[in-house]
Parts: structure tokens; C-alpha cells; sequence
């Protein structure tokens, strides 16, 4: 699998796509996603948080987005499954929103095709929705955002 935006691997995320900008989440373009696959699970942290408040930050988490053929487009500013909890206590998009001075933070944008579809509440957080999806995960994908203040 591979996911494509607006920026490529290891890039700088357009602004427009931080707090200090329209605070949407990119588009989206999830390639290659296995025949056998009935969901998609997407989950958008920072590990380099840890430097600064001691644990990776999570500012999305989506579950259940809905899969029909090899390709899934996440449209700009869009919630396209259910909507699990990020570190900000909301079921939306948040996005990267480094304090100054704490150099670049690396966004982990990462996508997993699985065999089932998840049977969770809202409310989960992204350690009940990697427990759940454990052993059904039939590939995953992985885009690297950069950003900083």
C-alpha cells in the first residue's frame, strides 16, 4: 500500500494543514490496498511530542473507513469513517501545532488495511483500536509530514 498528498515523504505539511493555518486535514490518496481488506484504520501522531510532554501526541485517529476497490481518496477537511479520540479529547482532525523552539516534529500519517471492521464506540482511543485491529491487519502504509514553529 502507499499514501499520497498534498506534500511527499519527509516534506514540510503546508501550513494550511496546521494550526497556524486552516487546521484541515490534507487529502488523502491510499493506493494499493488489498482485495480482501473490508476497512481502513488511520492514525496521525507526532512521536517527537515525547520530548516535550513525555508521550507521543495523537492528533487523529479514523476507523472503519469504508473500502471499494484498491484506492480510497480522503477528501480535504473530511471525516471519512468513525472518528476515535486524539490526544486533544476530540473526535475531529488536529493539526500539528509544535511549541516553539522545539525544532521539527515528524507527523506519522499511517494507514491499515484490515479484514473485519471495528466494532467500537466513538469514544476509543487509538490503544483500544490497535488492540482491536490486532491480527487482522492485512498491510499498512506510512507518510511522514514535517513541521515546525
Amino acid at each position: 500500500m502507499e499514501i499520497k498528498s498534498d506534500f511527499r515523504n519527509n516534506e514540510r505539511i503546508p501550513e494550511k494543514y496546521t494550526a497556524d493555518g486552516d487546521d484541515v486535514n490534507p487529502r488523502l490518496e491510499i493506493l494499493g490496498i488489498p482485495d480482501e481488506a473490508k476497512s481502513l484504520v488511520l492514525i496521525v501522531d507526532d512521536p517527537d511530542a515525547q520530548k516535550v510532554v513525555g508521550y507521543t501526541w495523537i492528533h487523529w485517529v479514523v476507523f472503519n473507513i469504508p473500502v471499494s476497490g484498491d484506492k480510497v481518496i480522503i477528501g480535504e477537511n473530511s471525516i471519512p469513517g468513525d472518528s476515535g479520540k486524539s490526544t486533544y479529547g476530540k473526535a475531529e482532525y488536529g493539526g500539528p501545532n509544535p511549541p516553539a523552539g522545539t525544532g521539527e516534529h515528524h507527523y506519522h500519517f499511517k494507514v491499515y488495511a484490515l479484514d473485519i471492521t471495528l466494532d467500537l464506540d466513538s469514544s476509543a482511543d487509538v490503544n483500544k483500536i490497535s488492540s482491536e485491529m490486532e491480527g487482522y491487519v492485512l498491510d499498512s502504509a506510512e507518510l511522514i509530514g514535517i513541521y515546525s514553529r
